[in-house]
């Protein structure tokens, strides 16, 4: 009993610093099923478009780049802890008399106001992914997975506003400096992506999705003048890219099945 209790520390110690300057060895370990946890850090670079009284749609000609980092901790197979980083600029401007909706009328409203909102953010993030598919599973030829994720972010934001008449921006007796606010916000991230194994390490990944603000202060429109905006619906802004990443693997000591615990 002793001599197997060595022997499976030996092997245990071998596989940990092989897991460490070996990748060949660590992956084998992988592909018998030997118990492992991964981490994963990330970069990815898309584009963000803000919905709200100036744009009451969703425009793709509103796309700003933006820029997020991003790392992740398995907690199963199917499930990682996620904490994000994430940098872009807004901007966004009601229709001008000679464009028309989608619908092919007039927006009277956008036409009388022709506001134009620039905003500069910075989102921290933390939440988890859901994996469908088992992503880790070496044995497949093509290892890939579509993933669902949700979480809560705050972000610090800076933004001006202008308008075709001032008094919309500037109240009677208000500062003008009004126009440039920065401030802070709660947003609930939801989206959905795939990520594809390039290699063994190095990971591809596509992501889109929605940040619901827990406000409708964001483009510092509502609490200057509410005869012409919606003070009933939240702003919202949109995330999509695609983004590169890493894993890291730890090549865990096998459980005695008797006193399931860590064998030493």
């Amino acid at each position: 009993m002793i001599l197997q209790k060595l022997r499976t520390l030996l092997i245990c110690t071998l596989v940990q610093i092989g897991s460490v300057f070996f990748i060949s060895p660590a992956i084998a370990q992988m592909q018998m099923g030997q118990p492992r946890t991964t981490s994963e850090i990330g970069v990815g670079l898309g584009g963000i478009v803000y919905k709200g009284e100036v744009a009451p749609r969703y425009r793709l000609a509103n796309n700003r780049p933006a820029l997020t980092v991003f790392y992740k901790k398995d907690i199963s197979n199917a499930v990682a802890w996620r904490g994000s980083l994430l940098l872009g600029r807004i901007k966004a401007e009601d229709f001008v008399p000679e464009k028309k909706s989608s619908l092919g009328n007039d927006l009277p409203l956008a036409n009388y106001r022709r506001a134009t909102v620039i905003t500069s953010l910075l989102e921290l993030s933390g939440g988890i992914d859901y994996n469908f598919l088992d992503y880790y599973d070496f044995r497949q030829n093509v290892r890939w997975t579509p993933y669902f994720t949700v979480g809560l972010a705050g972000l610090v934001y800076n933004n001006k506003t202008t308008a075709a008449d001032e008094s919309i921006i500037y109240p009677a007796g208000s500062d003008k400096s009004s126009a440039y606010r920065t401030s802070y916000a709660l947003a609930i991230p939801i989206g959905a992506g795939i990520k594809y194994a390039l290699s063994e390490k190095w990971n591809l990944g596509l992501e889109a999705g929605v940040r619901m603000m827990l406000s409708d202060e964001f483009d510092n429109l509502t609490s200057q003048n509410q005869a012409v905006m919606n003070k009933y619906n939240n702003d919202l802004y949109f995330y999509n890219g695609i983004s590169l990443s890493y894993t890291f693997y730890k090549i865990n000591c096998p459980v005695s099945p008797a006193s399931n615990t860590t064998i030493k």
